[in-house]
């Protein structure tokens, strides 16, 4: 299909949708991120997988949220088709720009201030941005062999072409967020941040969740096993996070 790219790049006016898989979130971040997300998107769209807690009700708690689609089976084996369903559901509501965001993910202010900017422009389909996984709590970040994501870009942001091919690889666990297709259109990668809150957990959470890796994936046939192992580390490097100005 011939698509004319000028014409879908709007430099004005554009929608912005978040997307967002959830799974037993009740008790974690979820309200803290929802709030934090109606802020500065124009509406949410989320697949749960099959909750047994209340995530469902919190999701619903938020006007902002607009389609939410609730599996009656987890895939959670299968995360490529998770992945799959949450961008046909997000690209049935007609939105100009998608931006995926984990359950436990933070935007800092910095980059929220500026996400209109990178939208609103006709250079470039996508945005990097730089995550962090904060460590242990909410003042420091991990930075090591096995914990260095912050220095690349992520894509988290993309422009929604319609009739583009979209391609996610059939993996169990560690997906691309985004269809990897999109890869192949110019891409900006911004110096701006996001606060991955995933692993700022107790000792004990720590241990529960290397147990479920090594359970998913004991062969890392989808993820590296010497990451697995560092999890356990007793004294990692951690990094004090400092908030940057608008």
């Amino acid at each position: 299909m011939d698509l004319d790219l000028k014409k879908l790049r709007k430099t004005k006016d554009n929608k912005l949708t978040a997307i967002m898989q959830v799974r037993n979130e009740e008790g974690r971040m979820l309200e803290q991120v929802l709030k934090d997300l109606s802020s500065f998107v124009d509406d949410i769209v989320i697949v749960d997988d099959a909750s047994t807690d209340q995530t469902v009700k919190i999701c619903r708690g938020f006007p902002k949220v607009a389609h939410l689609l609730t599996l009656p089976k987890s895939h959670f084996d299968r995360e490529w088709l998770l992945r799959k369903q949450l961008w046909e559901l997000a690209c049935s509501t007609d939105p100009d720009w998608i931006l995926s965001v984990d359950a436990d993910e933070i935007y800092e202010d910095k980059a929220k201030a500026y996400m209109r900017d990178l939208m609103d422009q006709d250079q470039f389909d996508w945005v990097g941005f730089r995550l962090f996984d904060f460590w242990g709590g909410t003042t420091h970040f991990r930075e090591d062999e096995h914990w260095q994501i912050h220095r690349r870009h992520t894509r988290t942001l993309v422009r929604y072409i319609p009739g583009y091919y979209y391609f996610y690889p059939k993996m169990d666990h560690h997906v691309p967020r985004l269809p990897l297709s999109y890869a192949a259109l110019p891409g900006f990668l911004a110096e701006l941040r996001i606060k991955h809150y995933g692993w700022a957990i107790s000792r004990e959470q720590l241990e529960e969740k290397y147990e479920r890796y090594m359970q998913r994936d004991p062969e890392g046939i989808w993820g590296d096993l010497q990451q697995y192992q560092s999890i356990l580390d007793e004294h990692p490097t951690l990094v004090e996070w400092r908030e940057e100005g608008v």
